[in-house]
């Protein structure tokens, strides 16, 4: 099977975890695992590229132990046997400590970086283009496993479509007469732009006009605070846009922004001070009416890691945090693809942006 596109990613799956890599590894593809280490429960873990989802062909086995002053292991598994160990004598991983680890597939080998730096090089002993699943398991806590493939131009995936082992819950689009938000003023129109389009169909059946503009992703330790980049081709229905990173311990506030030249479309604001999450956009240096109720709890915690996924339909955005849709909030600048910069600043540290 051809690979037509950047696959969705996995958010928080369970481990341990086997997950299809769709049309199978290729030159230039890229993926980034992201989680923490637990703090107990064992001294290893493991992420594995095999054939299928017996484990007794694995391409490539990266285990990282905690034993003996921690080392990483690195081997290839044929037909249930494993070839000889090479060892990096050095670990980059601490127990209860939060990890980004990217593989790039090159012709010659694995370039594994974790957090950033590049940590290992591992050459091919089989085909890579053999391996077609990705296992995790061990004493991990994972955020998302996400996928990038820089030679293809993908069209974003109706919603419905993706792959997640634990499903982000949103809840289905309502049919007929769409409901309107509480207390939203209008919104004042924004200037339009043109952007080169493709033409989708989601599972329901509706056609969605999507620009054919692959997502950016940004794989890097932590980032810059405030963080600013551009979201390519705008937002537009199925477009989503995932962060990870870390509550600071002591943290009281920090705002996801999604931005229309001097407007704000979607301001998202954890409030630990508070213990809420307020919603907002604002408009000409205008506020309008705040946005608090959630379904459960208050899903950020100060001192622990987080993923969220915003996911823009054709009237509303939909939020999940860790993988548990939070809430909706509907349109009030309705030109998306004017809403085409993201901004995120406050008291957290940011490991991972994916537009």
């Amino acid at each position: 099977m051809a690979f037509s596109g950047c696959q969705a990613p996995y958010l928080s799956p369970a481990v341990p975890f086997s997950g299809t890599i769709q049309g199978g590894l290729q030159d230039g593809f890229q993926i980034t695992v992201n989680g923490a280490v637990l703090s107990s429960s064992g001294t290893r873990f493991a992420v594995d590229f095999q054939t299928g989802f017996s484990g007794n062909d694995i391409a490539f086995h990266f285990n990282p132990r905690f034993e003996d002053g921690g080392y990483v292991v690195c081997n290839t598994r044929q037909k249930g046997r494993w070839g000889p160990e090479e060892r990096k004598m050095h670990m980059p991983f601490q127990k209860g400590m939060p990890f980004d680890l990217c593989f790039l597939v090159q012709s010659s080998d694995f370039k594994v970086m974790v957090n950033g730096s590049l940590f290992v090089q591992y050459f091919h002993r089989v085909p890579f283009h053999r391996v077609d699943t990705i296992s995790v398991n061990g004493s991990v806590q994972l955020s998302y496993i996400s996928f990038q493939n820089p030679c293809a131009v993908p069209v974003q995936p109706a919603f419905s479509t993706v792959p997640f082992p634990q499903p982000v819950c949103f809840p289905p689009r309502p049919r007929g007469r769409r409901q309107k938000p509480p207390s939203v003023r209008p919104a004042n129109p924004a200037p339009i732009t043109q952007t080169v389009i493709h033409t989708v169909q989601s599972a329901s059946g509706q056609m969605f006009s999507t620009p054919a503009i692959p997502p950016m992703m940004y794989p890097h330790p932590a980032y810059p605070m405030p963080f600013i980049t551009t979201i390519p081709g705008g937002l537009y229905p199925s477009k989503s846009i995932i962060l990870s990173g870390t509550v600071l311990p002591s943290a009281q506030r920090f705002h996801i922004n999604l931005c229309s030249g001097s407007h704000i479309a979607f301001h998202m604001n954890p409030r630990f001070d508070e213990n809420a999450v307020v919603r907002n956009t604002q408009i000409n240096n205008s506020w309008g009416s705040e946005e608090r109720s959630l379904p459960r709890k208050m899903p950020f915690v100060r001192g622990q890691s987080f993923s969220v996924w915003i996911l823009c339909e054709a009237h509303c955005l939909k939020v999940a945090v860790d993988g548990q849709h939070m809430f909706e909030y509907y349109h009030r600048l309705r030109n998306l693809p004017t809403i085409n910069k993201l901004e995120v600043g406050g008291d957290i540290q940011l490991t991972h942006v994916q537009t």
